[in-house]
C-alpha cells in the first residue's frame, strides 16, 4: 500500500467510484458481498488498491497547501522538483489566531492593527521520496489543500 486505507467515513463520500473501480474490476455487488463474507483480506485488498487510486489522483491536482496554528501559518507551493515553502509566524501578546477562516487581506488588516510582531521565512526543499508522498505526509500531519494558493502568493510578495 502506498498511502493509507482510506476511513469507512472517507469511503462512503467516494461510493460511487468505489462501486465504478469494482465494476472495472468485474466485481458485481453480489461479488463484493461474497468476497466480504468469504475473502476478507480480498475484499481488503480492493479498498486498500482503491485508496491509492484515490490519493494518487486528489494529489496528482494539488499544487498549493497550508498549514495553520495559532501563531504560525506555513503555506507550500510544490513544484516538479522540490517543494517551496513561505511561512508566517507571530510574535509577542496577541489575539490573532492564524486558524481562523479569513482572507489574506484581513489578515494583514488584523495584522497592522495588533500591532504584533511578525516573522516571515522561507525555505526551499528537494523531495526525499516523491512530489506525492511530499504531499501525503503534510496532509497527514494536518496540511490541508489551498486551490488558489493566495496565501502562499500574498506571503510570496511580501519577501
Amino acid at each position: 500500500m502506498k498511502y493509507r486505507r482510506l476511513t469507512e467515513e472517507e469511503l462512503k463520500e467516494v461510493e460511487n467510484q468505489f462501486v465504478s473501480f469494482l465494476a472495472s474490476n468485474q466485481v458485481t455487488a453480489d461479488d463484493w458481498e461474497k468476497l466480504k463474507k468469504e475473502s476478507p483480506d480480498k475484499a481488503e485488498r480492493l479498498i486498500e488498491i482503491f485508496s491509492d487510486v484515490v490519493f494518487d489522483k486528489v494529489l496528482e491536482d494539488v499544487e498549493y497547501l497550508e498549514f495553520k496554528t495559532p501563531k504560525d501559518l506555513k503555506t507550500f507551493h510544490f513544484l516538479e522538483d522540490r517543494a517551496v515553502m513561505n511561512g508566517l509566524k507571530v510574535e509577542g501578546e496577541t489575539q490573532i489566531d492564524l486558524t481562523q477562516a479569513q482572507s489574506p487581506q484581513q489578515l494583514a488588516q488584523q495584522l497592522k492593527l495588533s500591532g504584533a510582531k511578525l516573522k516571515l521565512y522561507t525555505a526551499e526543499k528537494a523531495y526525499n521520496t516523491s512530489r506525492k508522498m511530499e504531499m501525503f505526509y503534510l496532509m497527514e500531519s494536518g496540511a490541508l489543500i489551498s486551490r488558489s494558493g493566495s496565501l502562499y502568493k500574498s506571503l510570496d510578495k511580501m519577501k
